[in-house]
């Protein structure tokens, strides 16, 4: 099977790939969209339940900051976004507490390192040598570094988490929020570009190889299970961070000829986080009666010292779901388990601990639900970081080739929403008039 006429090839259907299609179609640019999934979305991807009054987010659930293209993207389908509440409580010699306000400290000893000015360090030394940070405190940002940033903190940007840390986006006054009815809402408002005469979507097609030259682009892969092939003068280019670090030869790995040599510096200065998001789903939201409702308006319970820090409920919706969160060194422990059955009992011992013996967390429990993204092989991994030394990688990793091929993703943005949906929508809007503009 061939096709050859086409302007634009776009190798991805997540967030990247959905807002480049959506962005030329206007144009009258002939465009085919292919996706080795069955669905589109990538990494968002929710499941609703008829008996359950909040969707099942698998990968994607949050709106981080303003995200001004997520919420324009929402606004454009008729949706909006649904603030979460910010009311935390975490664990300290065995009570839940209020939260201490550690992340004020540690904000104020990145905006006071003269040191991160002049050279970077990798986000544990930074932490040793913040003697102004109490024990505690240090504790607290290594467990934020690896659950928010899916960072391993021995390699990650100090330079970078500080940048992200004391920017805009976490200030007290930014909101939370989750698109309103699940991310599919999202899609839904990007796929109406499908409709587009111009514009063509093509599933289950596994990209294997890209040859390029100036000027033209020639996939090879397999459509349905047989093979296919396709080219075109260019091509945007929105595999993950994860998938691009693969071997060509790993499931889900693709060959360019000739090969990224202008993307190494950058492949190297970034690295694709694991996480590991559980969705508990219990027989009551028990966690709301306990201790006469002190937890009722909980929106996040931290468990440190435990496989499972973070816990999150579906405020301001109320829902019988406990999602678990686990990110970095730990996640990727957890994702080298064979049996998903031990991740949940991990999951449940590490909420077991944090609520103690008043109530039996296993016998409760209905239903689990989970997707291993770093075993995933068009994904290999959550979010992208940046490793120490790597502060230009993003912008290296988005450069366009001859012209020929442009890169989107969330990896690749530069407008400071990287490891988020509204990083991975710019990217595939900034790619999109790249590509137009070299035609």
């Amino acid at each position: 099977m061939t096709d050859a006429d086409t302007d634009i090839l776009i190798i991805g259907a997540g967030g990247a790939g959905l807002a480049a299609a959506a962005a030329l179609a206007p144009s009258g640019r002939r465009v085919l969209l292919l996706e080795a999934r069955d669905r589109i979305g990538g990494r968002m991807w929710t499941q609703h339940l008829p008996d359950l009054a909040v969707p099942i987010e698998y990968g994607a659930e949050f709106i981080h900051g303003r995200a001004l293209a997520t919420m324009a993207i929402l606004r454009r389908g008729g949706t909006s976004a649904v603030e979460s509440t910010d009311t935390h409580f975490r664990l300290h010699d065995g009570e839940l507490a209020a939260r201490n306000d550690f992340f004020h400290e540690v904000q104020r000893a990145m905006r006071a390192s003269a040191e991160l000015d002049q050279h970077d360090l990798s986000f544990d030394t930074f932490l040793e040598q913040a003697t102004q940070l109490s024990p505690e405190a240090r504790r607290y940002a290594r467990m934020m570094a690896e659950g928010f940033d899916a960072a391993d903190t021995s390699r990650a940007s100090a330079r970078a988490i500080a940048a992200e840390w004391t920017a805009d986006m976490m200030n007290d006054d930014a909101p939370q929020a989750r698109p309103q009815g699940g991310y599919d809402a999202l899609l839904a408002a990007l796929a109406v570009a499908l409709r587009s005469e111009s514009l063509r979507l093509q599933l289950q097609t596994v990209v294997r190889s890209v040859r390029w030259s100036a000027g033209r682009v020639e996939v090879e892969g397999t459509f349905i299970g047989k093979p296919f092939r396709a080219t075109a003068p260019r091509a945007i280019i929105t595999l993950p961070l994860g998938v691009l670090q693969q071997s060509p030869d790993a499931p889900g790995g693709v060959h360019f000829t000739p090969a990224l040599n202008e993307k190494r510096t950058a492949l190297q200065g970034l690295a694709s986080g694991p996480v590991i998001k559980l969705n508990l789903r219990f027989r009551s939201a028990f966690w709301e009666e306990l201790d006469g409702g002190r937890y009722a308006n909980a929106a996040f319970f931290h468990a440190p010292h435990t496989d499972f820090p973070t816990f999150w409920t579906q405020l301001p919706v109320r829902a019988p779901l406990l999602v678990a969160w686990a990110g970095g060194p730990v996640a990727a422990r957890l994702s080298s388990y064979e049996a998903p059955a031990r991740v949940v009992a991990h999951a449940l011992s590490a909420a077991q601990t944090m609520f103690g013996a008043r109530s039996n967390l296993a016998a409760g429990l209905e239903g689990w639900y989970y997707h291993d993204w770093q075993q995933d092989p068009y994904a290999c991994g959550a979010y992208s970081y940046v490793t120490v030394g790597g502060g230009a990688a993003r912008a290296l990793l988005a450069a366009p080739l001859a012209d020929t091929l442009f890169f989107a993703g969330e990896a690749t943005d530069t407008e400071g929403e990287s490891a988020t949906v509204t990083g991975a929508l710019q990217s595939g809007l900034r790619a999109a008039r790249e590509a137009l503009a070299s035609f």
